[in-house]
């Protein structure tokens, strides 16, 4: 018998947009026996109300987990047994009926009644029974009660307490923003296995995660069962970032979607033919429904891949994990088919993991797609999107760095490779950019790539947060763009850090950048210490490097976090005097955080002394410091090198490096 898919449910912890937990008529949450008794503690339930409270949009949808329930049969209403997430139900529950305790708000505002109850344990319930009654407690009653569940009441009010007090103007405001408090509710299908699937569950005792919601909604809209496995197959492919998304198809399916020795994707009619979806094996009717995405979620055994190509896979690291990537791919979706959303904003350029349910739930909502409301073309909205996040996943792996480990190597280097497959055997080479010539400049596609790859690892150690890496959707938005030459696609990743240096650093637009002036330059102005942008000194090494490869073969861009003064805030040895414009930006560099404790406050003269070798390793504003200090040191005392360091060497190394900063920014708006 065919399984009936179910719709999956947004619900909000207090009335909102749309359902609401807890307060739907006549619907009712049990706890079945083989679930284990409530067991959350202190630091899980305090967890549950920071991350509540510390989302700072008030009323962005903040996704705090799914509720994996069955449809029990029930003589009134509707009972829904809870197979996953009871814990965080049961929690929320209980926090509710301490806010209406707490007079929060009022019982006729707000009512949980008996929406939770557990199958065969009496304690749980009396429990439950005794929160909402009012009553006190009284000797020969604890031995009835649940104390896990009264310990849970405890927590959660200390809680409230500390947090928000009498404060009523706060305690509004923590309401408020429950209103925007999402979990998902999905229902499995008819006549599944309840033991089977709790078993799986219950094995690795994770939720599911947003990406799986967001993937089973999108199944959800295509009523065609192939179309869905077709779906589901690509969606994992995808979602395994480790490696290249080729090896992670089957080889039936590696041959229809990519062509050119596995270097390069089919057509877009091949690749629409395979996502209307072609039966895989004969029987196959419905396709892959919830219960079959969770199984599949946990499989350890690759079918069709062997221990080679798993090696291959644990070699190469991306730079983000699948949630951030979906998140660019969204963007660079609506761009590229030029998504209006209907009087609605347009997506935030913060790119939040927590939020990644809220972006698509928008888009889906608000989004025109050739001139039609997406709402009203749900189906056509899914089969466009899988095709677009295959072909960005694999314009991500060919074009965007990774980190690559060989040999035991657990530091790895930064990697620019396209997987090719001559006789279909497997190798990975240095991604292809081709022959370049213009404006009297040649390159070949070694070299271009060399640049491609340097730019990109500077971009990457400038910006270490997920959240902020948005030079990741611009350079992919390129990859789609027809008119992009190969080989310019460095330019562009230069073009973005150029950007970032004129408005972190000089303050200024990049159209004002063309007319800036050096005559106009002040060292004062660039006095930032360190809240100097990293970005300014990660692009100087580049350009540094560019201009001297040779030189600089050995330089590779490393997670320098801490920005260092060279001629130190506090002077340690006395033999050197403070300098009230240690701040200026030739006495800064960037250092590994690890060494800042140790370098900070030693003159330049000892910093050489003592670290040469990490100066000579390090960034190369760092190296140039180091290479007058050593000049100076010839033929002057180690306190005087400082002293003249302070007088006038560290102005002229300045100067030269602003200047270089200030002409490739200009060079970036012309090359554009």
């Amino acid at each position: 018998m065919n399984k009936k898919r179910r719709e999956i449910d947004r619900l909000t912890i207090l009335a909102g947009a749309g359902k609401t937990l807890f307060s739907e008529v006549g619907v009712r949450y049990v706890i079945p026996r083989y679930q284990r008794a409530y067991a959350w503690e202190e630091k899980e339930i305090e967890q549950l109300i920071d991350d509540i409270c510390d989302d700072n949009d008030p009323k962005r949808d903040y996704y705090i987990g799914s509720l994996i329930v069955a449809r029990r049969k029930a003589d009134d209403g509707v009972e829904y047994e809870v197979i996953d997430g009871q814990q965080r139900l049961t929690t929320i529950y209980l926090l509710l009926q301490c806010l209406l305790d707490e007079g929060y708000f009022s019982r006729g505002e707000v009512s949980v009644g008996e929406a939770l109850s557990f199958d065969c344990r009496s304690k749980s319930n009396c429990t439950l029974a005794y929160i909402r009654s009012d009553a006190q407690k009284s000797e020969g009653k604890e031995e009835l009660l649940d104390q896990s569940i009264l310990l849970a009441v405890d927590i959660i009010k200390k809680k409230l307490a500390r947090e928000f007090g009498d404060r009523v103007k706060d305690q509004k405001k923590f309401v408020d923003r429950l209103k925007h408090v999402v979990l998902y509710r999905i229902e499995v299908p008819e006549h599944t296995d309840l033991n089977r699937y709790f078993e799986i569950m219950n094995t690795r005792g994770e939720q599911l995660e947003q990406h799986d919601i967001l993937k089973a909604r999108l199944m959800n809209y295509l009523d065609d069962a192939c179309e869905r496995e077709a779906f589901a197959r690509i969606w994992e492919a995808c979602s395994d970032m480790t490696g290249y998304v080729q090896m992670h198809f089957s080889v039936e399916d590696r041959e229809k979607l990519f062509v050119e020795q596995w270097s390069s994707l089919s057509s877009e009619d091949a690749l629409r033919e395979l996502c209307r979806g072609k039966r895989r094996s004969e029987g196959k009717s419905d396709g892959l429904d919830i219960t079959e995405i969770i199984d599949s979620k946990y499989k350890e055994e690759d079918e069709d891949g062997t221990q080679e190509e798993r090696d291959a896979e644990a070699r190469f690291e991306s730079i983000i994990d699948f949630p951030y990537f979906l998140l660019h791919v969204l963007r660079v979706f609506c761009r590229v088919k030029r998504l209006s959303m209907d009087g609605a904003e347009e997506l935030g350029s913060l790119l939040d993991d927590k939020c990644l349910l809220a972006d698509y739930n928008k888009v889906i909502a608000c989004g025109q797609m050739d001139g039609r409301p997406i709402k009203e073309n749900k189906g056509g909205f899914a089969r466009e999107f899988i095709q677009f996040l295959l072909r960005s996943r694999f314009l991500f792996d060919k074009f965007i760095i990774k980190r690559e480990r060989v040999e035991g190597d657990q530091e790895g280097s930064w990697s620019l490779k396209e997987l090719r497959a001559p006789n279909k055997k497997p190798y990975y080479a240095n991604t292809e950019f081709g022959y370049y010539r213009e404006r009297g400049k040649e390159q070949k596609s070694l070299e271009r790539n060399r640049e491609c790859l340097m730019i990109q690892s500077a971009l990457r150690v400038s910006y270490t947060s997920p959240k902020v890496m948005h030079w990741v959707t611009r350079l992919l938005e390129c990859l789609f763009d027809a008119k992009l030459k190969l080989p310019k696609l460095s330019d562009r990743a230069e073009r973005i850090a150029a950007e970032a240096v004129a408005e972190g650093f000089f303050e200024k637009t990049l159209e004002e950048m063309g007319a800036y002036d050096l005559q106009e330059y002040k060292s004062e102005d660039y006095a930032f210490g360190v809240g100097t942008p990293h970005i300014v000194f990660n692009y100087l090494d580049y350009l540094l490097w560019k201009k001297a490869k040779k030189t600089y073969k050995d330089f590779v861009f490393e997670f320098r976090n801490s920005v260092e003064h060279w001629y130190p805030q506090h002077p340690s040895d006395g033999s050197i005097e403070p300098w009230d414009e240690r701040d200026v930006f030739g006495n800064l560099c960037i250092i590994s955080r690890s060494v800042n404790s140790k370098f900070s406050n030693l003159s330049p003269a000892s910093k050489m002394d003592t670290y040469r070798g990490m100066v000579q390793k390090g960034s190369l504003k760092l190296r140039k410091m180091g290479e007058i200090i050593d000049k100076l040191r010839k033929t002057e005392k180690p306190g005087v090198a400082a002293k003249l360091w302070r007088q006038s060497k560290c102005a002229k190394h300045e100067e030269k490096m602003i200047s270089l900063l200030c002409e490739a920014v200009q060079e970036a708006i012309e090359e554009e």
